[in-house]
Order: C-alpha cells, then sequence, then structure tokens
C-alpha cells in the first residue's frame, strides 16, 4: 500500500504518469496497473488523465495530503527503529532564494550533513514561486509575506531592502538624492517568476510610494543582480542580507537611505496539516537558529513589504 501511495505521490509531483514512474524505475504499464490498483481499493477516481495533462480529483486531492502524512509517519517510524531516537536520515527537498541560498544557507547546510550522514538534501535554489505542496518540498526560505494559506511560516527576522551601487557606477553617474531620480538612472531589475520588479517602495512625506525605475538589465537571479551591481552595472535595490558584507567593505554604497526602502519578510514556510518527518524538524531548528542571528548596520525604518 505504501508503495502505490508513494508512486501516486510521484506522479502528481511530476505532472505525468510516465514521469513518476520514471524517477521510480517502473515501466507505464505497471504504473498504470498501480494506480488503477489504488483507485479500486479507494473506491474512488484520484486523477483525471488526458493524453497532455492530470488534474487532482477532489478525492485525489485529499488523498495527497493523506499519503504525505502516512509517508512521513513510516519513514521516521522506520529511521528510529534502525537507527535509534538520536540519530536522524533520509531525504529532505527545499528550496530558497538564490542569493541568500549560496551566501547563507549552502553552508549551513554543508555542516548538517557532515553531522548527519545518513540525511541527503534536495535544494533547489530559485527566486521564482514554487508549489511546495505540488512539488512535495518540505521547506522553503522566503521573502516576503505569506500568501498561501496552505503553508505554515515560521519568522526568522526583519529584512529591509537597501538600494545600492558600486563606487565605480557613483563615479560615473552621480548618486541619487531622491528616489524621482532614478528614473534617469540604469537600474538593475529582477524577475520574480512571472512578475517584473520595476517599482521600487519608498517612505516619501509619510506615505508609501511606489517608484517606478527602468534598467537595460533584468535577471531571474538574484546572485546575478548582486555581481552587476557590484562590477557598476547600475543600482540595485536587494536584501541587506545580501549585501551588508559588499556595504561593510564599500564594495557597494547604500543610497536613499532617508526614504527607508521597505521592509520583505524573511522566513521558514512548510505544508501545514503534514505530520514532519524529525529530519525536517531538525534542519528547520538549525536554520531558524543561524539565520534569525543577523544585525543591521542601520535600524529598520517603517515601511512596507517590497
Amino acid at each position: 500500500m505504501l508503495d502505490n501511495l508513494a508512486l501516486f505521490l510521484r506522479i502528481v509531483e511530476k505532472g505525468g504518469l510516465a514521469a513518476g514512474g520514471r524517477d521510480l524505475g517502473l515501466s507505464p504499464a505497471t504504473v498504470s496497473e498501480r494506480l488503477a490498483a489504488l483507485e479500486r481499493q479507494y473506491g474512488a477516481t484520484l486523477l483525471l488523465r488526458t493524453t497532455r495533462r492530470i488534474a487532482l480529483t477532489d478525492e485525489g486531492a485529499v488523498l495527497v495530503e493523506g499519503a504525505r502524512r502516512l509517508l512521513a509517519e513510516a519513514a521516521e517510524l522506520q529511521d528510529r527503529i534502525r537507527h535509534g531516537a538520536e540519530r536522524i536520515s533520509g531525504p529532505i527537498r527545499m528550496s530558497a532564494p538564490e542569493d541568500l541560498g549560496r551566501r547563507r544557507i549552502v553552508p549551513i547546510l554543508d555542516v548538517f550533513l557532515e553531522e548527519h550522514p545518513d540525511v541527503t538534501i534536495d535544494l533547489d535554489l530559485t527566486d521564482g514561486y514554487v508549489d511546495l505542496v505540488g512539488r512535495g518540498i518540505d521547506l522553503a526560505v522566503r521573502h516576503g509575506t505569506l500568501a498561501d494559506s496552505t503553508l505554515r511560516a515560521r519568522s526568522l527576522g526583519g529584512n529591509r531592502r537597501a538600494v545600492c551601487a558600486s563606487p565605480a557606477y557613483l563615479a560615473a553617474h552621480g548618486a541619487p538624492e531622491h528616489p524621482q531620480d532614478l528614473a534617469r538612472h540604469d537600474c538593475i531589475l529582477m524577475r520574480f517568476g512571472g512578475n517584473l520588479d520595476r517599482e521600487w517602495p519608498f517612505l516619501i512625506d509619510g506615505e508609501i510610494r511606489r517608484v517606478a525605475v527602468r534598467g537595460r538589465r533584468v535577471a531571474n537571479d538574484g546572485g546575478l543582480v548582486r555581481e552587476w551591481c557590484l562590477q557598476g552595472r547600475g543600482i540595485a535595490l536587494k536584501s541587506i542580507r545580501d549585501v551588508d558584507e559588499d556595504l561593510a567593505s564599500g564594495a557597494l554604497v547604500e543610497l536613499l537611505e532617508g526614504y527607508a526602502a521597505g521592509g520583505t519578510a524573511l522566513q521558514i514556510v512548510y505544508p501545514q496539516g503534514t505530520v514532519q518527518p524529525r529530519r525536517v524538524r531538525v534542519l528547520i531548528e538549525r536554520l531558524a537558529s543561524e539565520l534569525s542571528v543577523f544585525t543591521d548596520p542601520r535600524p529598520q525604518a517603517p515601511g512596507a513589504d517590497g
């Protein structure tokens, strides 16, 4: 039964029977037989299948949540019997922003893996939206407020955004003195999935206003935006956690500090209503402990998520 539930989840995560079967080394015929057996067992159609896509039925959506809980409980029981209560093992699938992931999270994961040799981590670095539930991801570190009601969140503290540029760019083009001056500058823009971040928030005359910016460079990789900024290619709006060392060293200069570019939450999010394996809980505690230890070189002024 558990094997069929695991196959069902893999089909949902991969978006098709053939793709789910390939992941598990199963032929299309075997996948169809096992899915049919699962539907007979529950007396319900779980997936609606066409030549191009699959869609969950209401019963299938209920089973996805229940299957994840059952498989997590079974895996944790097996770990406790096989390795004892103090040792953890098994896979963890997580997602994190590009720049923050490489600079802050990967070093934490490296130490975590050294301490727990039976754990494996599948890390998806992306600045776009990731469907945690649909893709079977255990946890994600995210900027911004939580809008998805199917997730729970754990705050990692404040995380304002800073407008910054390199000394070389400022020497060549001058520094903006007011947010409206950005219209005359080359700004480096981030694309979050399908959304282009072309309006930056500022506190002007006591109100949050969004100022339209333009630029010749657009990327969906926060690390590349930072590199372009360091190279003097333009002005960027970055998380202070991504550029604090650059600001401290003088490689970047913070601009428009008197206009408080607004804060953006940093948090760990994970699916609600599921039993997390102990390995996931331990990693969440480690990430929360280390990522929460951050001192902003300048106190955050009142702002809006951006």
